[in-house]
Protein backbone atom coordinates (compact mmCIF):
# COMPACT_ATOMS: atom_id res chain seq x y z
CA UNK A 1 0.00 0.00 0.00
CA UNK A 2 1.05 3.34 -0.70
CA UNK A 3 2.19 5.74 2.11
CA UNK A 4 2.81 9.21 3.25
CA UNK A 5 5.48 10.56 5.09
CA UNK A 6 4.54 12.72 7.95
CA UNK A 7 6.26 14.85 10.10
CA UNK A 8 4.73 16.58 13.48
CA UNK A 9 6.55 19.18 15.03
CA UNK A 10 5.91 21.70 17.55
CA UNK A 11 8.64 24.95 18.66
CA UNK A 12 10.45 22.06 21.23
CA UNK A 13 11.13 19.96 17.96
CA UNK A 14 10.09 16.88 16.81
CA UNK A 15 6.84 14.46 17.68
CA UNK A 16 6.18 12.20 15.49
CA UNK A 17 7.99 11.03 12.15
CA UNK A 18 6.61 7.64 10.05
CA UNK A 19 5.55 6.99 6.63
CA UNK A 20 1.54 6.23 7.19
CA UNK A 21 -1.59 5.26 4.52
CA UNK A 22 -3.93 8.10 6.09
CA UNK A 23 -3.65 11.44 7.86
CA UNK A 24 -7.24 12.33 9.43
CA UNK A 25 -7.25 15.39 11.26
CA UNK A 26 -9.53 18.66 12.17
CA UNK A 27 -8.89 21.74 10.42
CA UNK A 28 -10.57 25.15 11.15
CA UNK A 29 -12.65 24.50 8.17
CA UNK A 30 -13.75 21.12 8.80
CA UNK A 31 -12.34 17.11 8.90
CA UNK A 32 -9.88 16.59 6.47
CA UNK A 33 -8.68 13.05 5.35
CA UNK A 34 -5.21 13.14 3.16
CA UNK A 35 -3.90 9.87 1.37
CA UNK A 36 -0.49 9.52 -0.74
CA UNK A 37 -0.45 11.94 -3.78
CA UNK A 38 -2.80 14.01 -2.66
CA UNK A 39 -3.17 18.09 -3.54
CA UNK A 40 -1.17 20.67 -2.12
CA UNK A 41 -3.16 22.37 0.67
CA UNK A 42 -2.35 24.35 3.37
CA UNK A 43 -4.65 24.47 6.39
CA UNK A 44 -4.79 25.71 10.01
CA UNK A 45 -5.57 23.27 12.69
CA UNK A 46 -8.20 23.06 15.41
CA UNK A 47 -7.59 21.83 18.70
CA UNK A 48 -8.27 18.39 17.97
CA UNK A 49 -6.81 14.69 17.32
CA UNK A 50 -4.31 13.62 14.25
CA UNK A 51 -5.56 10.08 13.93
CA UNK A 52 -2.37 8.50 11.44
CA UNK A 53 -3.59 4.90 10.00
CA UNK A 54 -0.44 2.81 9.73
CA UNK A 55 -0.20 -1.12 8.96
CA UNK A 56 -3.88 -1.25 10.09
CA UNK A 57 -3.55 0.27 13.22
CA UNK A 58 -4.41 4.25 14.22
CA UNK A 59 -2.31 6.42 16.12
CA UNK A 60 -3.39 9.09 17.74
CA UNK A 61 -1.44 12.74 18.48
CA UNK A 62 -3.19 15.51 20.28
CA UNK A 63 -2.75 19.16 19.05
CA UNK A 64 -3.62 22.37 20.02
CA UNK A 65 -4.16 24.10 16.80
CA UNK A 66 -1.21 25.00 14.16
CA UNK A 67 -0.93 24.49 10.96
CA UNK A 68 -1.14 21.47 8.34
CA UNK A 69 0.82 21.73 4.97
CA UNK A 70 0.46 18.57 2.39
CA UNK A 71 2.88 17.73 -0.43
CA UNK A 72 1.41 15.08 -3.12
CA UNK A 73 4.30 12.95 -0.85
CA UNK A 74 4.79 15.09 2.56
CA UNK A 75 2.75 16.13 5.34
CA UNK A 76 4.43 18.59 7.98
CA UNK A 77 2.01 19.56 11.12
CA UNK A 78 3.79 22.42 12.58
CA UNK A 79 2.02 22.43 16.14
CA UNK A 80 1.97 24.89 19.15
CA UNK A 81 1.95 21.55 21.18
CA UNK A 82 1.36 17.91 20.21
CA UNK A 83 1.71 14.49 22.32
CA UNK A 84 1.55 11.29 21.09
CA UNK A 85 -0.91 9.15 23.26
CA UNK A 86 1.68 7.07 24.82
CA UNK A 87 3.33 10.49 26.15
CA UNK A 88 0.25 12.22 27.78
CA UNK A 89 0.11 12.36 31.68
CA UNK A 90 -2.83 11.39 32.30
CA UNK A 91 -3.08 13.09 35.64
CA UNK A 92 -1.54 16.56 34.85
CA UNK A 93 -3.71 16.95 31.95
CA UNK A 94 -7.31 15.47 34.46
CA UNK A 95 -5.68 19.03 37.22
CA UNK A 96 -5.65 21.00 33.73
CA UNK A 97 -8.91 20.10 33.16
CA UNK A 98 -10.33 20.82 36.58
CA UNK A 99 -8.23 24.03 36.56
CA UNK A 100 -10.00 25.67 33.41
CA UNK A 101 -13.29 24.03 34.92
CA UNK A 102 -13.46 25.67 38.15
CA UNK A 103 -11.91 29.54 36.29
CA UNK A 104 -15.08 29.25 33.77
CA UNK A 105 -17.28 28.71 37.37
CA UNK A 106 -15.18 31.82 38.90
CA UNK A 107 -16.24 33.29 35.46
CA UNK A 108 -17.98 36.27 37.39
CA UNK A 109 -14.67 37.43 38.83
CA UNK A 110 -13.52 40.23 36.74
CA UNK A 111 -10.00 39.05 36.02
CA UNK A 112 -10.79 35.86 34.59
CA UNK A 113 -10.38 35.81 30.75
CA UNK A 114 -13.29 33.37 29.66
CA UNK A 115 -12.06 32.85 26.76
CA UNK A 116 -8.47 31.72 27.84
CA UNK A 117 -9.99 29.71 30.18
CA UNK A 118 -12.56 28.02 27.65
CA UNK A 119 -9.22 27.05 25.52
CA UNK A 120 -7.48 25.26 28.50
CA UNK A 121 -10.59 22.80 28.80
CA UNK A 122 -10.94 22.08 25.01
CA UNK A 123 -6.61 21.08 25.24
CA UNK A 124 -7.39 19.43 28.24
CA UNK A 125 -10.60 17.19 27.39
CA UNK A 126 -8.36 16.68 23.87
CA UNK A 127 -5.16 15.22 25.84
CA UNK A 128 -7.64 13.19 27.95
CA UNK A 129 -9.31 11.77 25.40
CA UNK A 130 -6.61 10.83 22.98
CA UNK A 131 -4.57 9.00 25.88
CA UNK A 132 -7.81 6.79 26.13
CA UNK A 133 -7.71 6.32 22.59
CA UNK A 134 -10.89 7.79 21.76
CA UNK A 135 -11.86 10.36 19.21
Amino acid sequence: MKTIKVNVVTPDGPVYESDVEMVSTKAQSGELGILPGHIPLVAPLAIGVVRLKKEGKTELVAVSGGFLEVRPDQVTILAQTAEKASDIDVERAIRAKERAEQRMHDQHAEHIDFRRAELALQRAINRLAVSEGKK
